[in-house]
């Protein structure tokens, strides 16, 4: 799972906002999800639209 902030920073903000450890010891984002009692599915949406969003603003801003 450290793997989702390294490659895409912006995604942070998700894991904090959620009291999700972004590095989890190398458990996978399910395992940390059902940890916390949460949806994963939910939790993989939102991270990916995350990234989505970030991929949109740099295409518009042209980076």
């Amino acid at each position: 799972m450290p793997d989702w902030v390294i490659d895409h920073p912006e995604t942070l903000g998700v894991f904090q906002e959620l009291g999700i450890d972004c590095s989890c010891g190398g458990k996978s984002l399910g395992y940390a999800c059902r940890e916390r009692g949460l949806d994963g599915e939910r939790v993989l949406a939102r991270l990916r639209e995350c990234v989505r969003a970030e991929e949109e603003g740099r295409l518009s801003r042209g980076d």
